[in-house]
């Protein structure tokens, strides 16, 4: 009978229980949340408006000041 107790013993305290599984489930969704956080990045969402890119285009020299008037007054 003793080899019965130690072994039933040792099931108990490998057993998890309901309590251990939920917890264990909390902590695998709270590193799933945090890794997407990380991975997704602040302000992908925002894309410049016409104007925007229209005055980064004449800041890198691919359009002149005639040309970034005339398309600011149509879009403006």
């Amino acid at each position: 009978m003793l080899v019965g107790r130690s072994s039933q013993r040792r099931f108990e305290m490998m057993s998890w229980g309901f309590d251990g599984w939920i917890w264990m489930a909390v902590w695998i969704a709270a590193l799933l949340v945090m890794i997407w956080l990380i991975v997704r990045g602040p302000g992908r969402a925002v894309e410049p408006d016409a104007v925007e890119i229209l005055r980064i285009r004449f800041a890198r020299g691919e359009i002149g000041k005639e040309e970034f008037e005339q398309a600011r007054a149509v879009l403006e």
